[in-house]
């Protein structure tokens, strides 16, 4: 395992530095810098050089980067231009917020993905597979805004059964039955595309886990479908299904900001698009290198759990 990880480790900080470049060449070279955002279309010329002069864009494009990434590397991660306040201080509260939502939706798509992928393949019935697949697919071709829509219409608005939106007043420790009225649309909005595709990966890896030779032999021997599925077959289309899960939960951070936008909810999702919109550069590239760095973390580890699960790659690695 440790050779794994001393092999894994390198590329991760090579694909995060190469990230980090690219985060900060696109956003200096978009038409309209952060000097229009704050002078405005009127401002005559030399009050533009002096502000870029003021914030350091008059100097070089890789002498502006190490001056970044030598910041973000002592953790100080600047001010930023109109949102207002030390980007740490935005991030570290919406931080708390995002990560609640998330690992409701995760609980949501978990539980979604094993529930119908274990029922199709236990029962093996043509008509719940046929459903199964029908439900799979309208959740994923269903986009996030019209879903997260659609049930604060109906749930919010008509029927009045949960909080249209925002985020628990007394935050989510003081009253938990309060907190998790709020996190139900959106988890179940932002967890439902992914569980749908996970429940439709791991489906199709215990049906070639159940084509399997062990599997016919249990099969004939008289073992029943539940416990091949159960004590044979579910974990053994565990660890590719881990992968997959570590590229889904990618999909989760880009699906963040349509969602926290949707429901007003405080998290990074809605920081990043106020940050967008109000061209907030300094706040928008640490957003989005956070983002990045999220999702290489999460790949990292389920590529570890995949390598746990699968002693192939661990004697891949030692050999």
């Amino acid at each position: 395992m440790t050779a794994y990880l001393l092999r894994r480790v390198p590329t991760a900080l090579l694909v995060l530095l190469l990230a980090s470049v690219l985060i900060f060449g696109i956003l200096r070279f978009i038409p309209g810098g952060p000097e229009a955002a704050l002078l405005g279309p009127d401002a005559s010329p030399s009050d533009v050089q002096a502000l870029r002069h003021e914030l350091g864009l008059d100097r070089s494009f890789f002498a502006q980067y190490l001056t970044w990434i030598s910041s973000i590397l002592r953790l100080d991660f600047g001010r930023s231009y109109q949102v207002g306040g030390e980007i740490s201080a935005l991030i570290s509260f919406g931080l708390v917020n995002t990560l609640v939502l998330t690992g409701a939706a995760l609980l949501v798509a978990v539980v979604l993905a094993v529930g119908l992928a274990l029922a199709v393949t236990v029962f093996d019935n043509r008509w719940l597979s046929a459903v199964v697949t029908g439900v799979n697919a309208a959740a994923i071709a269903i986009p996030t805004f019209v879903l997260g829509t659609l049930l604060v219409l109906l749930a919010g608005v008509r029927l009045r059964w949960l909080p249209a939106g925002g985020a628990p007043p007394d935050g989510y420790l003081t009253e938990p039955t309060i907190a998790v009225q709020y996190l139900i649309l959106p988890a179940i909005t932002l967890g439902l595309p992914t569980g749908a595709m996970l429940a439709r990966f791991l489906t199709e890896s215990l049906h070639t886990e159940l084509g399997k030779p062990y599997a016919v032999t249990a099969r004939s021997l008289g073992v029943s479908q539940r416990r091949i599925v159960l004590r044979h077959a579910l974990r053994n289309a565990l660890p590719a299904t881990v992968t997959a899960f570590g590229l889904l939960v990618g999909g989760l951070l880009g699906g963040a900001i349509l969602v926290e936008t949707v429901f007003g909810y405080p998290g990074l999702g809605m920081l990043t698009e106020q940050g967008i919109f109000s061209r907030d550069y300094p706040l928008v590239q640490v957003l989005l290198l956070l983002s990045v760095t999220v999702f290489i973390v999460v790949q990292l580890l389920a590529d570890v759990a995949h390598a746990w699960l699968d002693p192939r790659i661990r004697l891949g690695a030692r050999s």
